[in-house]
């Protein structure tokens, strides 16, 4: 469910700027380097999607067939992989590799006892080419299952160069100026953000945020847990951060009628469609494959971005997503399955999708010269710089009653707080008795 914010529009992912790479060159051998053929051999790979993500990905398959012989086949399996996974497995239908999109469906995937631990090749790979925190979320207890591959950067704000030049207005660094900087935009005849209220993950992302910057990474991953209660004194005050822009007439299109009628892509066609009503909007990286793709806009000319800034003297925050590649255990070809993992831990594979556009790798090898422009390797250079502080997406932690269904738990107390955030003591303990209900589950 949760993937309804990077697939939303599967036309419309982070900066899809040009066209792909070619494929590797070279006969078939072995992708972990060397070794035999895997030609006759077939891999199913399911994974949530769709559109133009579909056809990047299928140049990184294209590109594992020309280096080893494997052909290979993609499944969609739409927003709910673990249903969709399931079902194959009981079938006796499993695919061979899915790219798993939320650190609990990958949790949840190896207590069912669904996956294979990953090779000593790959464990090698992620060790000398990530950051220990993508190592971490793609573990469960001492076991590394999953493979970040695709990765999002959700802590980016996105505005109109004009709109912010015609106010006399700089990118922000703080929270704080960026609300001031808002009222400025304000002043000049745009609303400063617009808000995409009807999509309740879009509410979570910007709590995160708050969260991460004012309260730490600590404080973050123990109420990601739920060790930490959303009663606790620090969920309180980043909403009551929060409420200070949701309260607030001139800082959002429409006010808070007209961001709870907002969903994300008419979010983004306020600040860089024909009729711009807003000067800034605050998503993942994603937006700027809208902001090129619906609306013809250049990214880094008419579109550009600026870190979520720091709050309250905290550290500007990076919250991340991502997709982890897992080996099924019920898969008909899994030695060839853990060749193709081994093939996507490299930064060669990463290239093959940075060529193509709508792609951020967490591997640190990968040459940011791979990326189609300027803005996407400055959108991978932050994230990559961000180490291990880094956090992933809470709401994608969470369990799905709570953290990614529409209409229900965090994503509607959230939206409830946006038409009326006058009380964040009470909006804190709707999540609370929400979440302590769904961690029970």
């Amino acid at each position: 469910m949760m993937r309804r914010r990077t697939t939303l529009l599967a036309s419309c992912t982070a900066l899809t700027l040009a066209l792909g790479a070619t494929a590797c060159g070279g006969g078939p051998v072995a992708a972990g380097g060397g070794g035999q053929s895997l030609s006759g051999q077939t891999i199913t790979v399911a994974g949530v999607w769709s559109g133009s993500e579909q056809k990047n990905f299928q140049k990184v398959l294209d590109a594992f067939t020309a280096k080893t012989g494997a052909k290979t086949q993609f499944v969609s399996t739409g927003d709910n992989v673990s249903t969709v996974v399931g079902s194959k497995i009981e079938g006796g239908n499993a695919p061979d590799v899915v790219m798993v999109p939320q650190v609990g469906v990958l949790q949840q995937f190896a207590k069912e006892g669904w996956l294979k631990p990953l090779s000593k090749t790959t464990q090698q790979s992620v060790d000398t080419n990530y950051a220990s925190v993508w190592k971490k979320y793609g573990s469960v207890g001492d076991t590394l299952y999953g493979l970040y591959f695709k990765a999002a950067h959700k802590s980016t704000v996105w505005y109109s160069p004009d709109a912010l030049d015609q106010a006399g207005v700089k990118p922000p660094t703080t929270y704080d100026a960026m609300l001031k900087a808002g009222h400025t935009v304000s002043d000049s005849g745009l609303a400063a953000f617009s808000v995409a209220g009807q999509d309740g993950w879009t509410l979570t992302d910007w709590f995160e945020n708050i969260y991460l910057s004012q309260a730490g990474p600590e404080k973050y991953d123990a109420l990601a847990a739920h060790q930490l209660k959303w009663t606790d004194p620090t969920v309180v005050e980043a909403l009551t951060t929060l409420g200070k822009l949701f309260k607030d007439r001139q800082l959002m299109a429409g006010g808070q009628k007209g961001a709870l009628n907002t969903d994300f892509p008419g979010s983004v066609e306020k600040v860089f469609g024909p009729k711009p009503e807003a000067g800034m909007v605050y998503e993942g990286d994603f937006v700027a494959g809208v902001a090129k793709d619906q609306f013809g806009k250049k990214i880094g000319q008419d579109a550009n971005f600026f870190p979520f800034p720091a709050v309250d003297g905290g550290r500007a925050p990076v919250v991340s997503g991502g997709d982890a590649a897992v080996v099924l255990k019920d898969g008909k070809n899994q030695k060839a399955a853990m060749t193709f993992l081994e093939y996507l831990a490299t930064p060669e594979a990463a290239a093959v999708w940075a060529g193509a556009g709508g792609f951020l790798s967490p591997n640190k090898k990968l040459d940011l010269a791979s990326y189609s422009d300027d803005i996407a390797r400055e959108t991978a250079k932050s994230l990559v710089a961000a180490g291990d502080s880094v956090r992933f997406d809470m709401s994608d932690q969470a369990p799905a009653a709570f953290g990614g269904t529409k209409g229900a738990g965090e994503w509607k107390i959230l939206q409830d707080f946006l038409r009326d955030p006058s009380d964040p003591k009470a909006t804190a303990a709707e999540l609370e008795k929400a979440a302590a209900k769904a961690y029970q589950g």
